[in-house]
């Protein structure tokens, strides 16, 4: 999983986004605007604070900005209600407290609220932007009346630490090593491993080789004329057969036989400085308040 910051465009007069997902399935990503999702209908996988967690319908989960996370349908036509907002908005509540878990453990009138909020952002009558966030405020509110809270604690410089890193790695694929992570981190061999893996849900071996075989795919759907063992020195595999191998793993083909629509998996990348989509190709949006949403940056 590519782990990138997403950028959110809101208009002027409202920072609220909302949203129905049908299969949604995303990659490793954050962003300093905070999320409310629940599941109208099916199940979802979460990962967030290190932790995979279910969802099942009427259930609800709450992203504070900064948190790395990702989430993916469990089951077919699973529908997600999707609120995005401005952490500006809740302010006052995020200041001193934030929720002991993400997940919400009581139920709350999220639907209804969802309807309000596609109604204000969609009609967007006078003062809307300020209808909305006071809808934003009421739901939050009753979040944090309804569920346990925990004294909110200081910036993690570690977990900032790993968002650079990961940034490295997608500038410095080709010549990265997990020597290099380690130093990047300041962290010994084994606490590093132990990181990573509690961090991204998977080994740096794997992310590595997911990145420099996401790099490939798009050199090979590029045209680029560069031979295959060019191609595969240029991305950072040691030896062509290396290359193949870990290609097949990841795509289910050979990089010669690479059909010309293909889409890697579930994983999509570009630049962090670039306001990006991490929502996956398999995953539709099915409603949204018309407010623009960030579109995949060109791969090109």
């Amino acid at each position: 999983m590519i782990a990138k910051r997403e950028i959110w465009n809101y208009p002027e007069e409202a920072r609220v986004w909302v949203g129905k997902y049908r299969n949604s399935h995303n990659l490793l990503h954050w962003h300093y605007d905070c999320e409310l999702i629940c599941v109208e209908s099916g199940s979802l996988e979460v990962f967030c604070e290190k932790k995979k967690q279910i969802l099942h319908q009427g259930e609800a989960f709450f992203t504070d900005g900064g948190q790395i996370h990702y989430q993916r349908a469990c089951e077919p036509d699973t529908v997600l209600i999707v609120i995005v907002f401005d952490a500006a908005i809740i302010r006052p509540l995020l200041e001193k407290y934030q929720l002991a878990s993400p997940k919400l453990y009581r139920q709350y009138p999220i639907p209804e609220h969802y309807a309000r909020l596609r109604s204000i952002l969609t009609e967007r009558r006078p003062f809307y932007g300020t209808e909305a966030k006071c809808a934003v405020c009421e739901l939050m509110l009753e979040i944090f009346r309804g569920e346990q809270l925990v004294h909110r604690l200081e910036n993690d410089r570690t977990e900032e630490a790993f968002k650079r890193l990961l940034e490295d790695v997608q500038t410095r694929y080709a010549e990265y090593t997990f020597e290099d992570a380690v130093r990047f981190m300041g962290m010994s061999e084994a606490y590093f491993s132990r990181y990573f893996k509690a961090m991204a849900g998977t080994t740096f071996s794997q992310y590595l080789n997911y990145v420099r075989t996401d790099n490939a795919v798009r050199l090979l759907l590029e045209g680029d004329s560069r031979t295959m063992t060019e191609i595969a020195e240029a991305c950072g595999f040691a030896t062509i057969r290396n290359f193949n191998r870990i290609f097949l793993e990841f795509t289910g083909y050979a990089p010669s036989r690479l059909p010309k629509d293909f889409i890697l998996g579930d994983r999509f990348s570009c630049p962090s400085r670039q306001a990006f989509n991490p929502t996956l190709y398999d995953c539709v949006l099915i409603e949204s308040s018309d407010v623009p949403h960030p579109a995949p940056a060109p791969q090109a």
